[in-house]
């Protein structure tokens, strides 16, 4: 990084190694989680060639991959600071939910979970193409892996529909195909300290603000709480520090 930084600039180095992070993290979820799953069931192709069976095998060597991970991930101490922020930003989204001001106590009372969670969302993404690629027969290893990255735009689309059917909370089997997802949420989330529901508060408050009038915040106090003012009046008095 020095050298990019020396050679093209600050910015420019950064910018190279956000994009080089992003590539590096598409090819290993793909690697590991698409390929290599539906690489290794061929070896139960020497105990069955029922086509079903081979595709639910996949998929669950897939799920127990993934939670695998996440277990292993979550005992990093620096995981579970994220984790705890995470758990943060549940307990704000519950407070706002229920109408209740944004204080610390209020979002202290409700749990870390949440229906529409981004864990949830890949907990459903695992189930959606479990259930899917069991009906596309069992192909040879190329055209299969091909099948898994063609329909990932539609699993996603799926998976997100049954996200927001999960939010509502209506139907009995939208409660029962969430369970997975809450569950993965106990290692992906844990409760926070006091300091990280002031930033996730001052974070949610932020949000707001920006769906509502235009105004240009940029300071809040050690509550959280934001201090905003219009663009003009924030320009027209500067202070020099």
């Amino acid at each position: 990084s020095l050298w990019l930084e020396k050679r093209f600039g600050k910015k420019a180095a950064l910018n190279a190694m956000l994009y080089a992070s992003v590539v590096l993290a598409v090819l290993f979820t793909v690697g590991v989680f698409i390929i290599l799953p539906t690489w290794v069931v061929n070896i139960f192709e020497l105990l069955t060639r029922n086509e079903i069976v081979l595709n639910l095998l996949e998929g669950v060597f897939r799920i127990l991959m993934f939670v695998g991970y996440v277990a292993v991930i979550s005992r990093m101490k620096d995981i579970r600071t994220v984790f705890q922020f995470h758990g943060a930003e549940h307990n704000c989204i519950h407070c706002y939910e229920n109408h209740l001001p944004l204080t610390i106590e209020n979002c202290k009372q409700f749990e870390t979970l949440h229906p529409r969670c981004g864990t949830s969302f890949l907990m459903f993404v695992m189930v959606v193409s479990l259930l899917l690629f069991s009906l596309l027969g069992w192909p040879n290893l190329l055209l299969r892996i091909a099948s898994r990255l063609l329909l990932i735009p539609f699993i996603a689309g799926v998976s997100y529909e049954l996200l927001r059917m999960a939010g509502q909370g209506n139907s009995t089997f939208i409660k029962i195909l969430s369970l997975p997802g809450l569950a993965l949420q106990k290692l992906t989330t844990l409760p926070p300290d006091d300091k990280q529901l002031e930033v996730a508060i001052a974070a949610l408050k932020a949000v707001l603000n920006s769906e509502g009038p235009k105004e240009f915040v940029g300071i809040t106090d050690i509550e959280g709480n934001l201090f905003p003012e219009t663009e003009e009046a924030l320009m027209g008095e500067k202070t020099e520090i």
